[in-house]
């Protein structure tokens, strides 16, 4: 059976009840807790602050996947570092150095990540790809939760499994966007290591039953 992780995005939660959906989806087995931090310019929509990731960090001993879909990376990377981020992911389409923002995330002693969006291709991240620590897949164009699944993603999750193994490199590929049992499996297929799902866990009419679905996935 592959070992894969799962991360609950809070994206798709109760923010009236965030503890509450929090405490939910840790005490059915997740994995990590996928943090969408927007900002209405990189993407159409604004989020949350370091202030909630600071919050919630107190009610929660899960890891802190915190997706920073935001244009100025490196100005602001730090606020939620302190508030309690585990792992920071920023994009590659914006226009900051990052190969130098993972060296310093990296530098700090949490994990850096970066993401690409669907029409981003796995070339252009290939020079950083020997000291990123996550590699994060969009299958949908990020900024909203609940959108479908992009299957025409799935060769490009393809192809980055195979420069990581070839090359030996250190670094998981994290799947987000339109994650259900049945594209978590293709996901899982192609060569993904962490799945982000919000929708069909806390959407679902049992969402504890909805992640015990997604953990219990046999290829």
């Amino acid at each position: 059976m592959k070992k894969y992780l799962i991360a609950p995005s809070i994206l798709s939660a109760n923010f009236a009840n965030l503890q509450k959906d929090i405490a939910l989806v840790e005490n059915t087995g997740a994995d990590w807790l996928h943090i969408d931090v927007m900002d209405g310019h990189f993407v159409p929509n604004i989020t949350i602050g370091p202030g909630v990731v600071k919050n919630i960090k107190k009610y929660s001993k899960l890891f802190f996947d915190v997706h920073l879909m935001i244009s100025e990376p490196e100005k602001y990377w730090e606020n939620f570092y302190k508030a309690g981020a585990d792992l920071i992911v920023f994009h590659q389409e914006v226009l900051t150095d990052k190969k130098v923002l993972l060296e310093t995330i990296k530098k700090s002693g949490i994990k850096a990540g970066v993401s690409i969006k669907p029409k981003t291709s796995v070339e252009a991240i290939k020079d950083i790809l020997p000291i990123t620590d996550v590699v994060l897949v969009m299958t949908v164009e990020p900024g909203f939760g609940g959108q479908s699944f992009m299957a025409d993603m799935l060769p490009k999750i393809t192809q980055l499994r195979n420069l990581i193994d070839v090359n030996k490199y250190n670094c998981l590929i994290e799947v987000d966007g339109g994650i259900n049992v049945e594209t978590a499996k293709q996901c899982l297929k192609a060569g993904a290591d962490v799945l982000v799902s919000g929708n069909s866990i806390f959407a679902a009419k049992n969402p504890t039953e909805a992640l015990q679905n997604l953990k219990n996935i046999t290829l």
